[in-house]
């Protein structure tokens, strides 16, 4: 079966993720916005065949097996029910909702209509993170110690923006602080504390924001992010037999080294090169799922997307973030 795509939302993100598709020879036959005008801009740029005006339209159009949802956070629950109930596989844009409460009802409601429904934490899926993951199972860097992470951009200040309005999720931890959290509930594992401090901006967002993560196997997790300041965002983890060097950005298709305790190297890796971003694995492990009959994909289970989730509703708790209705 190959998944034919319909992309919900026609924004520079969705733009890359079509882009990767169908340059790793993926179908997208569908996309969607509020905006007919839009949508048929956005169809002709990225080679798209069939524009719809609403999203309604495309989550019924029957050339669609999965839907990409890529509107704001606030939206995705609305998104991604609206997708489920047309029977519709979903590939959710990160963060997968803005709290617990509404992924668990996107998740419940896959369940119940029998879909497949993921959430696109591109770096899970990238094959870097792959090696990564079989890395620290081996075992050659000891018993785990401390992750550090950081994602600090320098982003637009207009408090019209996206990210910077509380009306549409704005802040630096839903956008960009899930890259590390999600990182580190990957490689160290189920959270037991959170401590998180934040400087909040006039409008009541996150602009910068520092969480430390105690992890159930004794590890620690120091992570880091921003709105308002560029960094280099690469990661270290740390064993107690030597650690491992994961380059910038650290989400993205890249590169590690594995140094032992004297920081002699054991082994250094390095993404293909493909010419694309690296969004197409994320589509192509839905594809996997589906085809194989499965529920959900072991890279990413919905527990992993409520814990991640569960994580970050307490350090917005901790640091005073709330967002209407939330």
């Amino acid at each position: 079966m190959s998944i034919r795509w319909g992309i919900l939302g026609a924004g520079s993100i969705a733009g890359t993720f079509v882009d990767d598709l169908t340059g790793a020879g993926l179908t997208v036959t569908a996309v969607g916005s509020r905006d007919l005008a839009k949508a048929r801009g956005f169809a002709d740029e990225h080679g798209v065949p069939t524009a719809h005006g609403s999203y309604d339209d495309l989550v019924a159009d029957p050339e669609v097996d999965a839907v990409y949802v890529a509107t704001p956070h606030v939206f995705h629950e609305q998104h991604a029910l609206l997708a489920i109930r047309a029977g519709k596989h979903v590939l959710v844009e990160k963060p997968f909702t803005v709290d617990v409460g509404e992924a668990e009802r996107v998740l419940s409601a896959a369940r119940e209509a029998g879909v497949v429904v993921l959430e696109a934490m591109w770096t899970r899926y990238l094959p870097q993170q792959v090696r990564l993951r079989e890395v620290v199972a081996s075992g050659v860097v000891g018993e785990l110690r401390l992750l550090t992470a950081a994602h600090m951009q320098s982003l637009p200040t207009d408090p019209r923006h996206r990210l910077n309005d509380p009306a549409l999720g704005g802040g630096a931890l839903l956008d960009l602080g899930v890259y590390p959290v999600s990182f580190a509930h990957d490689l160290l594992g189920p959270v037991d504390a959170v401590a998180a401090t934040a400087v909040l901006s006039d409008q009541g967002v996150d602009v910068r924001t520092g969480v430390t993560l105690w992890h159930a196997n004794g590890a620690t997790s120091a992570l880091f992010c921003a709105l308002d300041t560029a960094g280099h965002n690469d990661a270290v983890l740390h064993g107690s037999e030597g650690r491992i060097e994961i380059d910038a950005t650290f989400y993205s298709p890249g590169g590690f080294t594995v140094l032992d305790a004297d920081g002699g190297v054991v082994e250094r890796w390095d993404s293909p090169e493909d010419g694309l971003r690296g969004m197409h694995h994320q589509a192509l492990e839905l594809a996997r799922v589906v085809e194989a009959g499965e529920t959900e994909s072991p890279v990413l289970t919905s527990a992993d997307v409520v814990a991640v989730m569960a994580t970050m509703d307490e350090v917005r708790r901790q640091v005073g973030v709330h967002y209407p209705e939330s």
